[in-house]
């Protein structure tokens, strides 16, 4: 198993997390630094307990995936009846009328702040050790992967706290500006850069993980700062496309169950449905009755879906609306086709799904149960349990071409070379001369429901738009609010940044 191989490797000391802003733990108890690490094996135990953290990221416990995807032009969770009405969390979200005292505001903060305080505090415990070279390099890893969860927090938060230390931390941090943080969080990754190992190692805060976060990082510098890094970012797109990565042949391939080897995936967090559990996507798209169609023993929910409007963006001939949305009549195994188990009709999932909100009086049971393409991007092997075993892509190839295109088009340059290998692929036809807002829409249609929407509407100033069931509205819901509950434990979280 997976993390049997990778992350169930049990670290010989006690770390204790936390996900608050009183970031001040012990973090081990039984061994003297002196002591610890004995080997090499021991040092590399020691940034285990930094990547579990990632675990709740694509589902509820930590609502990173959820917030990216659900507050977009692509994915809702349409009230259905009574089904998903859950306090009205789905609805504000994607409407844009959240509040700092919603769920997912909640859950994200926390589940990123508990990423950095992890690695802050392994980090203590290594400054405590002789500094070998072996420590040098895993400091260096720790440092970066603490980058990965700051660039989580400033892209969904703006301005936050920025600790570099858990022993060490005040009592009650201030915010620091968004831009200093990019600006710390740059020179962390490319003072890393030489200590890091250039493999391909899907797991691990690699060489090519770092040129990855160095480009996200640029290309939207101008979201964080005010000022455009289009030449860096191109730049570090290189880096990342000349190393040790290619596109898969098949659309489908980078999202197997089986996929920790894709040739396409720079960095990912790998799920596995009994030992690394924390993916349940299907769970949350599929129809009630849709498990016959994969033999699962459990019964999913009946929920999330495509906007009907994202739906409508792929041409017909476009392989990836077969390979990644599940729509029309649905079969079991044995080819019979499934019935709906309150209508006692065929399952035939319609796109067009007709409102976000479908009271039971004012839609017809069919119409409220089966409409909506539902996520199939991500293989449901035959059996499938409540979590699924594919690893989730961070990093994925295709979005460093189309950011790389990005990057030239915005410098006034050709960006087709990268985009139109993509869309060979998906077997519709080449561009030439693509435009940003083509590009958008690609990129759009080869990441959906990979966690870019969120991000890639604010840069291409699409956010305050109107779109499906989704009314416009003015800037300055370009972040989350930081939660109520922090800021009633800290003030300070309330005030200008320091």
């Amino acid at each position: 198993m997976k993390i049997i191989r990778i992350f169930a490797l049990v670290l010989s000391f006690a770390i204790v997390t936390t996900a608050c802003t009183k970031l001040d733990e012990e973090i081990y108890d039984k061994i003297p630094g002196s002591a610890y690490p004995e080997n090499d094996a021991q040092v590399a135990n020691l940034s285990v307990e930094a990547y579990t953290k990632l675990r709740s990221f694509a589902d509820d416990e930590g609502w990173w995936f959820l917030a990216q995807e659900i507050t977009s032009d692509e994915f809702c969770a349409p009230t259905r009846g009574s089904d998903w009405e859950d306090g009205g969390k789905w609805v504000n979200m994607y409407r844009h009328t959240w509040t700092n005292d919603i769920e997912g505001v909640n859950r994200m903060w926390s589940a990123m702040w508990t990423g950095i305080t992890t690695c802050n505090q392994i980090l203590d415990m290594m400054g405590e050790m002789a500094e070998t070279e072996a420590i040098l390099a895993k400091k260096k890893e720790v440092e970066s992967l603490r980058t990965l969860y700051y660039y989580f927090l400033i892209d969904n938060y703006g301005n936050v706290p920025y600790l570099t230390s858990a022993k060490n931390a005040p009592e009650y941090p201030y915010n620091t500006s968004r831009t200093q943080i990019y600006n710390n969080l740059i020179a962390t990754l490319e003072n890393s850069l030489p200590h890091l190992k250039a493999y391909d190692n899907k797991l691990m805060f690699t060489k090519y993980t770092a040129y990855a976060l160095l480009a996200k990082l640029y290309l939207n510098a101008e979201v964080y700062t005010g000022t455009a890094q289009w030449e860096k970012a191109s730049a570090y797109c290189d880096s990342v496309i000349s190393g040790p990565y290619s596109l898969a042949s098949d659309n489908k391939a980078p999202f197997v169950t089986n996929n920790s080897n894709s040739s396409e995936i720079i960095f990912s967090i790998p799920y596995d449905e009994d030992d690394f559990q924390g993916f349940r996507i299907h769970m949350r798209t599929l129809h009630y009755q849709q498990n016959l169609e994969f033999d699962m023993p459990v019964g999913p929910w009946n929920g999330l879906c495509a906007v009907p409007t994202f739906f409508d963006t792929y041409q017909a001939t476009d392989k990836r609306r077969e390979a990644y949305l599940l729509y029309g009549p649905r079969f079991n195994t044995k080819g019979v086709a499934i019935i709906d188990g309150l209508t006692f009709k065929p399952l035939n999932l319609d796109p067009n799904i007709p409102e976000l909100v479908m009271p039971a009086g004012d839609f017809t049971p069919e119409i409220i149960r089966m409409t909506g393409a539902r996520l199939g991007k991500y293989e449901i092997a035959l059996g499938a349990k409540e979590n699924l075993s594919n690893d989730f892509p961070l990093f994925r190839l295709t979005d460093f071409y189309l950011m790389k295109a990005e990057a030239e088009i915005r410098l006034g340059n050709n960006g087709d070379n990268y985009i139109n290998p993509i869309r060979t692929r998906a077997g519709v036809s080449t561009w030439s001369g693509a435009g940003l807002d083509s590009l958008l829409a690609e990129r759009g249609r080869e990441l959906f429901c990979e966690g870019h929407r969120r991000q890639d509407l604010i840069r291409y100033s699409k956010w305050t738009q109107s779109w499906w069931k989704k009314d416009a509205h003015a800037p300055g819901l370009e972040t989350f609010p930081i939660p109520k509950w922090a800021t009633d434990v800290n003030s300070n979280l309330l005030l200008p940044p320091q």
